[in-house]
């Protein structure tokens, strides 16, 4: 009785604002740091190469510049570049720069947010191994944000963390930012042997997630994404080679066309735009990306 009253308010809600339907009920957002388009072609990969294959992506998406971590998570979640959500550093926990907007929770407007003001019943978490992942989420927006344990002790440890939310707490939206393939950039390289097996550990987790996701009986109406925030070069990463700016995007899943690459331009903060569509959300003014809708039925 209380699921269907909630569920007829969040209806007469969606009527009362003119936002559009919803395009899926669940939304699993995966995050591989440091994850370059680049390697895509060389990339053992066979899950994530399966849900392309079952869906839409680019391996084009730009990240915003600098071509670093705080900067470009944080314009994922927050629909805007650093000009304006003022995160313009590598490790970034307040803005640098005034943001040009910030809700009652001190912060520039998230996906997290906007979700959280409109359906306040929805369950919404994100789940990382970065720690600066907590500065750029909104916390207060969330029911559940937690940081998994030291990967190079526990590797498994926040797939592990994510299949359990899932099947208990079957999450509306739901963030899980991994610190790979970054991590390993930096000690080994981009586009090294070590690289391309840490891909391949993670797309394993990807199929874990997935099975998740079915065992939690939400596959049907979930929308999957898997992207990152940059990618890198030699070392490192920062500057403004492709190798470093270009990431993929990745859609599969309820209501998303199976169409494969696309053409149209992607930044960093469409994806924010992109949810916010697919939940029939109207963006914050202070927002300037656009949702990806050729990807959708």
């Amino acid at each position: 009785m209380k699921k269907t009253f909630l569920f007829l308010i969040t209806a007469l809600s969606f009527l009362l604002s003119g936002q559009a339907a919803e395009k899926a009920k669940h939304v699993v957002l995966i995050g591989l740091d440091g994850w370059g388009a680049y390697s895509v072609s060389k990339a053992e990969i066979p899950n994530i190469r399966k849900m392309m294959n079952e869906g839409c992506y680019t391996l084009k998406k730009r990240s915003a510049l600098p071509s670093s971590s705080a900067i470009n998570w944080a314009s994922m979640f927050m629909g805007a570049g650093p000009e304006l959500h003022g995160y313009t550093q590598w490790g970034s926990k307040v803005p640098e720069l005034p943001s040009r907007e910030v809700t009652e929770n001190g912060i520039f407007p998230t996906i997290f947010y906007l979700l959280h003001k409109a359906r306040p019943e929805a369950e919404i978490g994100c789940l990382y191994e970065w720690e600066g992942i907590k500065y750029l989420v909104d916390t207060l927006a969330l029911d559940y944000h937690v940081q998994a344990p030291d990967y190079n002790k526990h590797p498994e440890a926040l797939c592990g963390m994510a299949e359990k939310y899932i099947k208990e707490k079957t999450p509306v939206l739901l963030a899980v930012c991994f610190d790979n393939p970054d991590h390993v950039g930096h000690a080994a390289g981009h586009d090294t042997p070590e690289y391309y097996a840490k891909l391949n550990e993670l797309d394993t987790y990807v199929a874990r997630i997935v099975q998740a996701v079915k065992d939690a009986g939400m596959f049907d109406n979930t929308i999957f994404i898997i992207t990152a925030d940059h990618g890198g070069i030699n070392k490192g990463h920062g500057g403004k080679t492709m190798q470093e700016m270009e990431t993929p995007f990745i859609i599969c899943g309820k209501n998303v066309k199976k169409g494969g690459e696309f053409s149209e331009s992607m930044m960093q903060y469409d994806v924010a735009s992109t949810i916010a569509y697919i939940f029939g959300l109207k963006q914050p003014q202070v927002w300037i990306g656009r949702p990806m809708k050729q990807v959708f039925k």
